[in-house]
Protein backbone atom coordinates (compact mmCIF):
# COMPACT_ATOMS: atom_id res chain seq x y z
CA UNK A 1 0.00 0.00 0.00
CA UNK A 2 1.20 3.53 -0.78
CA UNK A 3 2.70 5.42 2.14
CA UNK A 4 0.57 8.13 3.79
CA UNK A 5 1.02 11.66 2.50
CA UNK A 6 3.58 13.47 4.64
CA UNK A 7 4.36 16.66 2.74
CA UNK A 8 2.14 18.85 0.55
CA UNK A 9 2.83 21.92 -1.58
CA UNK A 10 -0.10 24.33 -1.90
CA UNK A 11 -0.17 27.34 -4.23
CA UNK A 12 -3.58 28.43 -5.46
CA UNK A 13 -5.22 31.47 -7.03
CA UNK A 14 -8.74 30.24 -6.25
CA UNK A 15 -8.74 29.91 -2.48
CA UNK A 16 -12.19 28.35 -2.19
CA UNK A 17 -12.16 25.70 0.55
CA UNK A 18 -8.44 26.16 1.19
CA UNK A 19 -8.67 26.79 4.94
CA UNK A 20 -10.79 23.67 5.46
CA UNK A 21 -8.44 21.53 3.38
CA UNK A 22 -5.42 22.91 5.21
CA UNK A 23 -6.97 22.12 8.57
CA UNK A 24 -7.63 18.53 7.48
CA UNK A 25 -4.09 18.03 6.22
CA UNK A 26 -2.62 19.49 9.39
CA UNK A 27 -4.72 17.09 11.44
CA UNK A 28 -3.20 14.27 9.39
CA UNK A 29 0.31 15.46 10.36
CA UNK A 30 1.02 16.61 6.80
CA UNK A 31 3.70 19.28 6.52
CA UNK A 32 2.35 22.10 4.32
CA UNK A 33 4.59 24.17 2.07
CA UNK A 34 3.03 27.24 0.55
CA UNK A 35 3.59 30.62 -1.07
CA UNK A 36 2.27 34.17 -0.95
CA UNK A 37 -1.46 34.59 -0.44
CA UNK A 38 -2.05 30.87 0.05
CA UNK A 39 0.46 30.75 2.91
CA UNK A 40 -1.07 33.84 4.51
CA UNK A 41 -4.61 32.48 4.35
CA UNK A 42 -3.54 29.19 5.88
CA UNK A 43 -1.56 30.88 8.63
CA UNK A 44 -4.45 33.24 9.40
CA UNK A 45 -6.69 30.18 9.70
CA UNK A 46 -4.32 28.70 12.29
CA UNK A 47 -2.87 26.07 9.94
CA UNK A 48 0.90 25.50 10.37
CA UNK A 49 2.63 26.37 7.11
CA UNK A 50 6.22 26.56 5.86
CA UNK A 51 7.04 29.25 3.31
CA UNK A 52 8.54 27.75 0.16
CA UNK A 53 11.45 30.18 0.32
CA UNK A 54 12.29 28.89 3.81
CA UNK A 55 12.02 25.30 2.61
CA UNK A 56 14.28 25.84 -0.43
CA UNK A 57 16.63 28.36 1.11
CA UNK A 58 16.11 30.56 -1.95
CA UNK A 59 13.94 33.71 -1.89
CA UNK A 60 11.13 34.58 -4.27
CA UNK A 61 12.54 36.87 -6.95
CA UNK A 62 11.39 38.88 -9.97
CA UNK A 63 8.07 39.91 -8.40
CA UNK A 64 7.24 36.29 -7.59
CA UNK A 65 7.84 35.03 -11.11
CA UNK A 66 10.48 32.69 -9.73
CA UNK A 67 9.60 30.92 -6.51
CA UNK A 68 8.88 27.22 -7.18
CA UNK A 69 10.98 26.80 -10.33
CA UNK A 70 13.94 25.15 -8.66
CA UNK A 71 15.40 21.67 -7.91
CA UNK A 72 14.33 21.47 -4.25
CA UNK A 73 10.71 21.60 -5.41
CA UNK A 74 10.79 19.76 -8.72
CA UNK A 75 13.18 17.14 -7.40
CA UNK A 76 10.75 16.44 -4.57
CA UNK A 77 7.90 16.02 -7.05
CA UNK A 78 9.68 14.09 -9.79
CA UNK A 79 11.73 11.63 -7.75
CA UNK A 80 10.57 8.05 -8.23
CA UNK A 81 10.47 6.60 -4.74
CA UNK A 82 11.45 3.06 -5.84
CA UNK A 83 14.40 4.25 -7.97
CA UNK A 84 17.66 3.87 -6.06
CA UNK A 85 19.49 6.44 -8.21
CA UNK A 86 16.74 8.99 -7.60
CA UNK A 87 16.92 8.34 -3.90
CA UNK A 88 20.70 8.80 -3.92
CA UNK A 89 20.36 12.09 -5.81
CA UNK A 90 17.84 13.29 -3.25
CA UNK A 91 20.16 12.38 -0.40
CA UNK A 92 23.19 13.96 -2.08
CA UNK A 93 21.41 17.26 -2.64
CA UNK A 94 19.22 17.44 0.44
CA UNK A 95 15.97 17.12 -1.55
CA UNK A 96 12.90 16.04 0.40
CA UNK A 97 9.91 14.30 -1.20
CA UNK A 98 6.66 16.14 -1.85
CA UNK A 99 3.71 13.74 -1.85
CA UNK A 100 0.80 16.03 -2.61
CA UNK A 101 0.48 19.04 -4.90
CA UNK A 102 -2.49 21.42 -4.67
CA UNK A 103 -2.27 24.02 -7.44
CA UNK A 104 -4.72 26.01 -9.50
CA UNK A 105 -3.56 28.48 -12.06
CA UNK A 106 -3.49 32.24 -12.46
CA UNK A 107 -6.90 33.33 -13.82
CA UNK A 108 -5.75 33.95 -17.38
CA UNK A 109 -9.10 33.12 -19.01
CA UNK A 110 -11.02 35.37 -16.61
CA UNK A 111 -8.53 38.19 -17.13
CA UNK A 112 -8.98 38.02 -20.91
CA UNK A 113 -12.77 37.73 -20.57
CA UNK A 114 -13.00 41.01 -18.66
CA UNK A 115 -11.10 42.83 -21.41
CA UNK A 116 -7.83 43.46 -19.57
CA UNK A 117 -4.91 45.20 -21.22
CA UNK A 118 -2.25 43.16 -23.02
CA UNK A 119 0.35 43.46 -20.23
CA UNK A 120 -2.18 42.42 -17.56
CA UNK A 121 -3.05 39.33 -19.59
CA UNK A 122 0.63 38.47 -19.93
CA UNK A 123 1.16 38.78 -16.18
CA UNK A 124 -1.69 36.33 -15.63
CA UNK A 125 0.01 33.60 -17.64
CA UNK A 126 1.06 31.09 -15.01
CA UNK A 127 4.50 29.52 -15.52
CA UNK A 128 5.37 27.80 -12.28
CA UNK A 129 1.90 26.33 -11.80
CA UNK A 130 1.77 24.34 -15.06
CA UNK A 131 5.36 23.17 -14.52
CA UNK A 132 4.49 21.88 -11.06
CA UNK A 133 1.28 20.25 -12.26
CA UNK A 134 2.95 18.48 -15.16
CA UNK A 135 5.77 17.24 -12.93
CA UNK A 136 3.43 15.87 -10.28
CA UNK A 137 1.10 14.33 -12.87
CA UNK A 138 4.01 12.61 -14.64
CA UNK A 139 5.07 11.11 -11.32
CA UNK A 140 1.53 10.12 -10.30
CA UNK A 141 2.87 6.72 -9.31
CA UNK A 142 4.06 8.45 -6.14
CA UNK A 143 2.50 11.93 -6.11
CA UNK A 144 -1.11 13.10 -5.85
CA UNK A 145 -1.99 16.25 -7.81
CA UNK A 146 -5.17 18.29 -7.38
CA UNK A 147 -5.94 21.21 -9.72
CA UNK A 148 -9.60 21.88 -8.92
CA UNK A 149 -11.09 23.02 -5.61
CA UNK A 150 -14.07 20.86 -6.48
CA UNK A 151 -11.89 17.79 -5.85
CA UNK A 152 -10.91 18.72 -2.26
CA UNK A 153 -13.74 16.74 -0.69
CA UNK A 154 -12.90 13.72 -2.85
CA UNK A 155 -9.25 13.96 -1.75
CA UNK A 156 -10.24 14.14 1.90
CA UNK A 157 -12.53 11.11 1.55
CA UNK A 158 -9.77 9.17 -0.25
CA UNK A 159 -7.22 9.88 2.47
CA UNK A 160 -9.70 9.02 5.22
CA UNK A 161 -10.46 5.70 3.54
CA UNK A 162 -6.79 4.80 3.08
CA UNK A 163 -5.08 5.78 6.29
CA UNK A 164 -3.85 9.13 4.97
CA UNK A 165 -2.69 7.67 1.63
CA UNK A 166 -4.18 7.65 -1.86
CA UNK A 167 -4.56 4.73 -4.23
CA UNK A 168 -2.78 4.40 -7.61
CA UNK A 169 -6.12 4.49 -9.43
CA UNK A 170 -7.07 7.73 -7.69
CA UNK A 171 -3.73 9.36 -8.51
CA UNK A 172 -3.95 8.29 -12.15
CA UNK A 173 -7.42 9.83 -12.48
CA UNK A 174 -6.26 13.11 -10.96
CA UNK A 175 -3.20 13.12 -13.22
CA UNK A 176 -5.45 12.89 -16.27
CA UNK A 177 -7.52 15.79 -14.91
CA UNK A 178 -4.33 17.76 -14.36
CA UNK A 179 -3.05 17.33 -17.91
CA UNK A 180 -6.45 18.24 -19.32
CA UNK A 181 -6.37 21.45 -17.29
CA UNK A 182 -2.92 22.52 -18.45
CA UNK A 183 -3.84 21.64 -22.04
CA UNK A 184 -6.97 23.81 -21.90
CA UNK A 185 -4.98 26.59 -20.24
CA UNK A 186 -2.32 26.56 -22.95
CA UNK A 187 -5.06 26.40 -25.58
CA UNK A 188 -6.63 29.57 -24.18
CA UNK A 189 -3.26 31.32 -24.21
CA UNK A 190 -2.38 30.28 -27.76
CA UNK A 191 -5.83 31.30 -28.99
CA UNK A 192 -5.51 34.70 -27.33
CA UNK A 193 -2.07 35.24 -28.85
CA UNK A 194 -3.44 34.37 -32.30
CA UNK A 195 -6.16 36.98 -31.80
CA UNK A 196 -3.59 39.57 -30.72
CA UNK A 197 -1.59 38.88 -33.87
CA UNK A 198 -4.63 38.89 -36.12
CA UNK A 199 -4.08 35.26 -37.12
CA UNK A 200 -7.48 33.81 -37.91
CA UNK A 201 -6.03 30.43 -38.82
CA UNK A 202 -2.69 29.83 -37.07
CA UNK A 203 -0.51 26.87 -38.02
CA UNK A 204 -1.64 24.89 -35.00
CA UNK A 205 -5.18 25.19 -33.66
CA UNK A 206 -6.27 23.81 -30.31
CA UNK A 207 -9.64 23.74 -28.58
CA UNK A 208 -10.34 23.65 -24.87
CA UNK A 209 -13.64 22.74 -23.25
CA UNK A 210 -15.06 21.99 -19.84
CA UNK A 211 -17.45 19.10 -19.33
CA UNK A 212 -20.95 20.35 -18.56
CA UNK A 213 -22.94 17.18 -18.97
CA UNK A 214 -22.49 13.55 -19.91
CA UNK A 215 -25.58 12.88 -21.99
CA UNK A 216 -27.66 9.74 -21.93
CA UNK A 217 -26.88 9.28 -25.62
CA UNK A 218 -26.25 11.23 -28.81
CA UNK A 219 -28.50 11.72 -31.80
CA UNK A 220 -29.46 8.06 -31.43
CA UNK A 221 -29.49 5.73 -28.41
CA UNK A 222 -26.50 3.70 -29.63
CA UNK A 223 -24.23 6.81 -29.74
CA UNK A 224 -22.31 8.18 -26.76
CA UNK A 225 -22.32 11.96 -26.21
CA UNK A 226 -21.38 14.77 -23.85
CA UNK A 227 -21.70 18.56 -23.76
CA UNK A 228 -18.57 20.69 -23.30
CA UNK A 229 -18.55 24.46 -22.86
CA UNK A 230 -15.65 26.39 -24.33
CA UNK A 231 -14.54 29.15 -26.63
CA UNK A 232 -15.54 32.79 -26.52
CA UNK A 233 -18.25 33.63 -24.01
CA UNK A 234 -21.65 33.97 -25.70
CA UNK A 235 -25.09 34.03 -24.03
CA UNK A 236 -26.98 30.93 -25.00
CA UNK A 237 -27.12 27.24 -24.32
CA UNK A 238 -23.66 27.22 -22.67
CA UNK A 239 -24.61 29.96 -20.19
CA UNK A 240 -28.18 28.84 -19.59
CA UNK A 241 -29.59 27.92 -16.20
CA UNK A 242 -32.10 25.09 -16.28
CA UNK A 243 -34.97 25.99 -13.98
CA UNK A 244 -36.92 22.75 -14.30
CA UNK A 245 -37.59 19.69 -16.40
CA UNK A 246 -35.89 16.54 -17.53
CA UNK A 247 -32.23 16.30 -18.45
CA UNK A 248 -31.39 17.94 -21.76
CA UNK A 249 -30.56 15.53 -24.55
CA UNK A 250 -28.07 15.87 -27.41
CA UNK A 251 -30.87 16.82 -29.80
CA UNK A 252 -32.40 19.21 -27.26
CA UNK A 253 -29.10 21.06 -26.94
CA UNK A 254 -28.52 21.25 -30.68
CA UNK A 255 -32.06 22.42 -31.47
CA UNK A 256 -32.18 24.90 -28.58
CA UNK A 257 -28.96 26.49 -29.77
CA UNK A 258 -30.42 26.84 -33.26
CA UNK A 259 -33.61 28.42 -31.93
CA UNK A 260 -31.88 30.90 -29.64
CA UNK A 261 -29.38 31.99 -32.27
CA UNK A 262 -32.21 32.72 -34.70
CA UNK A 263 -34.40 34.61 -32.21
CA UNK A 264 -31.39 36.77 -31.29
CA UNK A 265 -31.45 38.18 -34.84
CA UNK A 266 -34.55 40.20 -33.96
CA UNK A 267 -33.54 43.13 -31.77
CA UNK A 268 -36.23 45.71 -32.49
CA UNK A 269 -39.15 44.03 -30.76
CA UNK A 270 -40.60 40.83 -29.25
CA UNK A 271 -39.95 37.71 -31.30
CA UNK A 272 -40.57 33.97 -31.05
CA UNK A 273 -38.93 31.06 -32.84
CA UNK A 274 -40.12 27.46 -32.83
CA UNK A 275 -37.58 24.88 -34.01
CA UNK A 276 -37.97 21.22 -34.87
CA UNK A 277 -35.02 19.07 -35.91
CA UNK A 278 -32.70 22.10 -36.11
CA UNK A 279 -34.97 23.95 -38.59
CA UNK A 280 -37.39 26.75 -37.75
CA UNK A 281 -40.98 25.69 -38.35
CA UNK A 282 -42.38 29.03 -37.20
CA UNK A 283 -40.90 32.50 -36.66
CA UNK A 284 -42.67 35.76 -35.93
CA UNK A 285 -42.30 39.23 -34.47
CA UNK A 286 -45.17 40.99 -32.74
CA UNK A 287 -46.25 43.90 -30.59
CA UNK A 288 -45.81 41.61 -27.58
CA UNK A 289 -44.66 38.07 -26.84
CA UNK A 290 -48.14 36.46 -26.82
CA UNK A 291 -48.74 37.83 -30.32
CA UNK A 292 -45.32 36.75 -31.58
CA UNK A 293 -45.81 33.24 -30.15
CA UNK A 294 -49.31 32.82 -31.59
CA UNK A 295 -48.15 33.88 -35.06
CA UNK A 296 -45.05 31.65 -34.95
CA UNK A 297 -47.16 28.67 -33.89
CA UNK A 298 -49.74 29.29 -36.61
CA UNK A 299 -47.13 28.78 -39.34
CA UNK A 300 -46.92 25.03 -38.64
CA UNK A 301 -48.90 23.76 -35.68
CA UNK A 302 -48.19 20.16 -36.60
CA UNK A 303 -44.38 20.43 -36.64
CA UNK A 304 -44.35 22.61 -33.51
CA UNK A 305 -45.50 19.64 -31.43
CA UNK A 306 -42.49 18.52 -29.38
CA UNK A 307 -40.41 21.46 -30.57
CA UNK A 308 -38.13 24.06 -29.02
CA UNK A 309 -39.55 27.53 -28.29
CA UNK A 310 -37.20 30.52 -28.00
CA UNK A 311 -38.00 34.10 -27.03
CA UNK A 312 -35.91 37.27 -27.19
CA UNK A 313 -37.65 38.96 -24.27
CA UNK A 314 -38.39 37.96 -20.68
CA UNK A 315 -41.23 35.45 -20.70
CA UNK A 316 -44.44 36.66 -19.00
CA UNK A 317 -47.34 34.72 -17.49
CA UNK A 318 -49.74 35.37 -20.37
CA UNK A 319 -47.31 33.90 -22.89
CA UNK A 320 -46.46 31.05 -20.52
CA UNK A 321 -50.16 30.11 -20.26
CA UNK A 322 -50.34 29.92 -24.07
CA UNK A 323 -47.14 27.90 -24.33
CA UNK A 324 -48.34 25.49 -21.64
CA UNK A 325 -51.14 24.38 -23.98
CA UNK A 326 -48.57 22.96 -26.42
CA UNK A 327 -46.37 19.93 -25.84
CA UNK A 328 -42.85 21.36 -26.13
CA UNK A 329 -39.48 19.93 -25.22
CA UNK A 330 -37.67 23.14 -24.24
CA UNK A 331 -38.42 26.81 -23.59
CA UNK A 332 -35.49 29.25 -23.61
CA UNK A 333 -35.54 32.99 -22.94
CA UNK A 334 -33.19 35.61 -21.50
CA UNK A 335 -35.38 35.67 -18.38
CA UNK A 336 -38.68 34.31 -17.10
CA UNK A 337 -40.70 36.27 -14.55
CA UNK A 338 -41.98 34.71 -11.34
CA UNK A 339 -45.57 34.43 -12.52
CA UNK A 340 -44.48 32.67 -15.72
CA UNK A 341 -42.27 30.30 -13.73
CA UNK A 342 -45.26 29.35 -11.62
CA UNK A 343 -47.32 28.61 -14.73
CA UNK A 344 -44.59 26.50 -16.33
CA UNK A 345 -43.85 24.60 -13.11
CA UNK A 346 -47.12 22.73 -13.63
CA UNK A 347 -45.47 20.93 -16.56
CA UNK A 348 -42.82 19.03 -14.63
CA UNK A 349 -41.06 17.47 -17.62
CA UNK A 350 -40.82 20.69 -19.64
CA UNK A 351 -37.22 21.91 -19.76
CA UNK A 352 -37.12 25.64 -18.98
CA UNK A 353 -33.91 27.62 -19.53
CA UNK A 354 -32.85 31.21 -18.89
CA UNK A 355 -29.67 32.71 -20.34
CA UNK A 356 -29.51 36.09 -18.58
CA UNK A 357 -28.85 37.93 -21.85
CA UNK A 358 -29.15 37.75 -25.61
CA UNK A 359 -26.17 37.08 -27.90
CA UNK A 360 -25.10 39.77 -30.33
CA UNK A 361 -25.97 38.46 -33.81
CA UNK A 362 -23.35 40.72 -35.39
CA UNK A 363 -20.40 39.18 -33.52
CA UNK A 364 -18.74 36.58 -35.72
CA UNK A 365 -16.60 34.29 -33.61
CA UNK A 366 -15.68 30.91 -35.00
CA UNK A 367 -17.67 27.72 -35.49
CA UNK A 368 -16.17 24.23 -35.58
CA UNK A 369 -17.31 21.08 -37.31
CA UNK A 370 -15.58 17.73 -37.24
CA UNK A 371 -14.66 15.67 -40.26
CA UNK A 372 -13.01 12.26 -40.36
CA UNK A 373 -9.50 13.04 -39.15
CA UNK A 374 -9.90 16.80 -38.95
CA UNK A 375 -11.95 19.92 -38.32
CA UNK A 376 -13.58 22.62 -40.39
CA UNK A 377 -13.35 26.14 -38.97
CA UNK A 378 -15.30 29.11 -40.24
CA UNK A 379 -16.56 32.46 -39.04
CA UNK A 380 -20.10 32.58 -37.71
CA UNK A 381 -22.56 33.73 -40.37
CA UNK A 382 -23.05 37.18 -38.83
CA UNK A 383 -23.82 38.98 -42.09
CA UNK A 384 -27.16 39.45 -43.80
CA UNK A 385 -26.73 41.46 -47.01
CA UNK A 386 -24.03 43.34 -48.85
CA UNK A 387 -26.49 45.71 -50.50
CA UNK A 388 -30.13 45.53 -51.47
CA UNK A 389 -30.51 45.98 -55.19
CA UNK A 390 -33.89 46.06 -56.89
CA UNK A 391 -33.48 44.19 -60.20
CA UNK A 392 -37.07 44.13 -61.48
CA UNK A 393 -39.27 46.71 -63.12
CA UNK A 394 -41.41 46.92 -59.99
CA UNK A 395 -39.86 47.92 -56.68
CA UNK A 396 -41.09 46.35 -53.45
CA UNK A 397 -43.54 48.32 -51.36
CA UNK A 398 -42.45 49.41 -47.90
CA UNK A 399 -44.38 46.52 -46.35
CA UNK A 400 -42.91 44.03 -48.81
CA UNK A 401 -39.38 45.28 -48.12
CA UNK A 402 -39.87 44.80 -44.38
CA UNK A 403 -41.09 41.25 -44.96
CA UNK A 404 -38.28 40.52 -47.42
CA UNK A 405 -35.66 41.46 -44.82
CA UNK A 406 -37.49 39.38 -42.20
CA UNK A 407 -37.75 36.35 -44.50
CA UNK A 408 -34.11 36.54 -45.55
CA UNK A 409 -33.06 36.69 -41.89
CA UNK A 410 -34.99 33.50 -41.21
CA UNK A 411 -33.64 31.80 -44.35
CA UNK A 412 -30.12 32.25 -43.01
CA UNK A 413 -31.01 29.76 -40.26
CA UNK A 414 -32.82 27.19 -42.42
CA UNK A 415 -30.95 24.18 -43.79
CA UNK A 416 -30.11 24.56 -47.49
CA UNK A 417 -31.76 24.51 -49.89
CA UNK A 418 -33.93 27.01 -48.01
CA UNK A 419 -37.10 28.80 -49.07
CA UNK A 420 -39.09 30.96 -46.65
CA UNK A 421 -42.51 32.54 -47.26
CA UNK A 422 -43.38 35.42 -44.92
CA UNK A 423 -46.16 37.94 -44.48
CA UNK A 424 -46.61 40.69 -41.91
CA UNK A 425 -43.51 39.78 -39.91
CA UNK A 426 -44.27 36.07 -39.64
CA UNK A 427 -43.31 32.96 -41.56
CA UNK A 428 -46.22 31.32 -43.35
CA UNK A 429 -44.29 28.51 -45.03
CA UNK A 430 -40.78 27.05 -44.73
CA UNK A 431 -39.10 24.64 -47.14
CA UNK A 432 -35.85 23.20 -45.79
CA UNK A 433 -33.04 20.86 -46.69
CA UNK A 434 -34.14 19.72 -50.13
CA UNK A 435 -31.76 18.65 -52.85
CA UNK A 436 -33.69 20.80 -55.32
CA UNK A 437 -34.50 24.46 -54.64
CA UNK A 438 -37.74 24.22 -56.58
CA UNK A 439 -38.85 21.39 -54.29
CA UNK A 440 -38.09 23.55 -51.25
CA UNK A 441 -40.24 26.24 -52.83
CA UNK A 442 -43.09 23.80 -53.45
CA UNK A 443 -42.91 22.40 -49.91
CA UNK A 444 -42.97 25.89 -48.41
CA UNK A 445 -46.01 26.78 -50.55
CA UNK A 446 -47.74 23.59 -49.46
CA UNK A 447 -46.97 24.44 -45.82
CA UNK A 448 -48.52 27.88 -46.29
CA UNK A 449 -51.67 26.36 -47.74
CA UNK A 450 -51.86 23.83 -44.92
CA UNK A 451 -51.37 26.53 -42.26
CA UNK A 452 -54.27 28.51 -43.71
CA UNK A 453 -56.47 25.40 -43.71
CA UNK A 454 -55.70 24.69 -40.04
CA UNK A 455 -56.57 28.30 -39.21
CA UNK A 456 -59.86 28.02 -41.06
CA UNK A 457 -58.90 30.25 -43.98
CA UNK A 458 -59.96 29.25 -47.46
CA UNK A 459 -57.08 31.11 -49.12
CA UNK A 460 -53.43 30.02 -48.87
CA UNK A 461 -51.31 32.23 -46.66
CA UNK A 462 -48.72 32.28 -49.44
CA UNK A 463 -51.01 34.64 -51.38
CA UNK A 464 -49.67 38.15 -50.86
CA UNK A 465 -46.54 36.87 -49.14
CA UNK A 466 -42.88 37.42 -49.98
CA UNK A 467 -40.28 34.72 -50.55
CA UNK A 468 -36.65 34.47 -49.47
CA UNK A 469 -34.09 32.07 -50.92
CA UNK A 470 -30.79 31.44 -49.14
CA UNK A 471 -28.95 31.17 -52.48
CA UNK A 472 -29.62 32.17 -56.08
CA UNK A 473 -32.27 30.50 -58.21
CA UNK A 474 -30.29 28.49 -60.76
CA UNK A 475 -33.39 28.35 -62.96
CA UNK A 476 -36.62 30.29 -63.10
CA UNK A 477 -38.63 27.25 -61.92
CA UNK A 478 -38.19 27.99 -58.21
CA UNK A 479 -39.35 31.56 -58.70
CA UNK A 480 -42.28 30.40 -60.83
CA UNK A 481 -43.36 27.99 -58.08
CA UNK A 482 -43.39 30.92 -55.65
CA UNK A 483 -45.36 33.07 -58.09
CA UNK A 484 -47.90 30.30 -58.62
CA UNK A 485 -48.33 30.06 -54.86
CA UNK A 486 -49.23 33.75 -54.73
CA UNK A 487 -46.01 35.47 -53.64
CA UNK A 488 -45.60 39.09 -54.73
CA UNK A 489 -41.90 39.75 -54.01
CA UNK A 490 -38.66 37.78 -53.92
CA UNK A 491 -35.35 38.27 -52.12
CA UNK A 492 -32.30 36.24 -53.14
CA UNK A 493 -28.51 36.69 -53.40
CA UNK A 494 -28.35 36.69 -57.20
CA UNK A 495 -25.22 35.65 -59.05
CA UNK A 496 -26.54 32.88 -61.29
CA UNK A 497 -25.53 32.71 -64.95
CA UNK A 498 -29.30 32.68 -65.56
CA UNK A 499 -30.08 35.78 -63.51
CA UNK A 500 -31.43 37.53 -66.61
CA UNK A 501 -33.80 34.64 -67.23
CA UNK A 502 -35.01 34.70 -63.62
CA UNK A 503 -35.44 38.49 -63.67
CA UNK A 504 -37.42 38.28 -66.90
CA UNK A 505 -39.71 35.66 -65.35
CA UNK A 506 -40.30 37.94 -62.36
CA UNK A 507 -41.11 40.89 -64.61
CA UNK A 508 -43.57 38.82 -66.65
CA UNK A 509 -45.55 38.13 -63.48
CA UNK A 510 -45.26 41.61 -61.99
CA UNK A 511 -43.10 40.46 -59.09
CA UNK A 512 -40.66 42.70 -57.28
CA UNK A 513 -37.25 41.12 -56.75
CA UNK A 514 -34.28 42.22 -54.68
CA UNK A 515 -30.72 40.89 -54.89
CA UNK A 516 -28.65 40.88 -51.69
CA UNK A 517 -25.23 39.91 -53.00
CA UNK A 518 -24.73 37.61 -49.99
CA UNK A 519 -25.46 33.89 -49.86
CA UNK A 520 -26.46 32.01 -46.69
CA UNK A 521 -25.93 28.29 -47.19
CA UNK A 522 -26.39 26.27 -44.00
CA UNK A 523 -25.41 22.60 -44.08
Amino acid sequence: MTEPIRRALISVSDKTGLAELGAFLAAQDVEILSTGGSAKLLADAGVPVVEVSDFTGFPEIMDGRVKTLQPMIHGGLLAVRANAEHQKAMADHGIQPIDLLIVNLYPFEATVAKGAEFDDCIENIDIGGPALIRAAAKNHGDVTVVVDAGDYDTLIAEMQANGGATTPEFRKKLAATAYARTAAYDSAISGWFADQLGETFPKRMTFGGELRQVLRYGENPHQQAAFYAGGAARPGIATAEQLQGKELSFNNLNDTDAAFELVSEFTDGPACVIVKHANPCGVAVGVDLPTAYARALACDTESAFGGIIAFNRALDAVTAEAVADLFAEVIIAPDIDDAAREVLSRKKNLRVLTTGAMPDPKIEGMTVRSLAGGYLLQGRDAGLTDTLKVVTERSPTEAEMADLTFAFTVAKHVKSNAIVYAKGGATVGVGAGQMSRVNSSRIAAWKAQDAAKVAGDSESWAIGSVVASDAFFPFADGLLAAAEAGATAIIQPGGSVRDDEVIAAANERGLAMVFTGMRHFKH
